[in-house]
């Protein structure tokens, strides 16, 4: 008896050329020219009357034999699907991550499932926001994020100021020059508050997922070894719709 996994594995060969023949089939039978079909003699009624070639053109397609190949390819493919299909309700696997089972009797197609949702967690966690390595962060159970220590930065301000340069004289006024000077008037007192996640632990989480990931493939490939009992529904099926 065959096992599921060789079930899987000649499946999609056996859809490839299935779909391929009907559908060459069904452009065939589009042809109806290629289903007609003529023999023509002429017999004059004078004996020395005018002759006239006869004109010959075989049926080349035949509707029952298009209709007993499809019925042959879709027989096979119909009969490895629901063979998998009813293989596929009995084959379970259970998850095992570092010797502990974390999930048992998993079906074969949930099995799969999950596959695909890991790739998709996975991609996300990926995604996910790192915090600036540069800052200390700590935990702020106020805010529900983490958070910097406080900084203090000065506010200046750019103050108008002005110095004599030329001392007056008995002839001519003093003389001044006008500039400007940073003032400190105040100080920004900041912390600095993050959702991002530390690296360590993004990392730690896709490790944790690819193991999974493992384990699930793993899970799926043994409840892939189980025998099956071949099916055969194409041939009760054509039997009642071709008489």
């Amino acid at each position: 008896m065959p096992r599921l996994n060789q079930i899987i594995a000649i499946e999609k060969g056996i859809k490839n050329e299935s779909n391929v023949a009907i559908t060459a089939a069904y452009h065939e039978i589009q042809k109806s020219d290629t289903f007609s079909g003529i023999s023509r003699t002429y017999r004059s009624v004078d004996e020395d009357g005018e002759k006239f070639p006869a004109e010959h053109k075989k049926v080349q397609r035949r509707g029952t034999d298009i209709l007993k190949l499809t019925a042959d390819l879709m027989t096979k493919y119909w009969d490895i699907t629901v063979t998998k299909d009813a293989a596929n309700t009995t084959a379970k696997g259970d998850v095992v991550v570092d010797g502990q089972t974390l999930l048992k009797d998993v079906p074969v197609t949930s099995l799969l499932f999950l596959e695909k949702q890991l790739v998709d967690l996975s991609t996300m966690v990926k995604k996910i926001p790192v915090l600036d390595p540069g800052e200390s962060w700590k935990v702020d159970s106020t805010q529900d994020c983490y958070a910097t220590e406080q900084s203090s930065t000065h506010k200046t301000k750019k103050v108008p100021k002005s110095f004599v340069s030329v001392a007056a004289t008995k002839e001519h006024p003093a003389q001044a020059q006008v500039f400007t000077e940073d003032v400190v008037v105040g100080y920004w007192d900041t912390i600095k508050y993050s959702g991002a996640m530390p690296q360590d632990q993004i990392t730690a989480l896709l490790a944790r997922i690819s193991k999974l990931q493992a384990a699930v493939k793993f899970a799926r490939e043994e409840a892939n070894t189980i025998t099956v009992t071949e099916r055969q529904v194409g041939r009760d099926v054509f039997k009642f719709l071709l008489g």
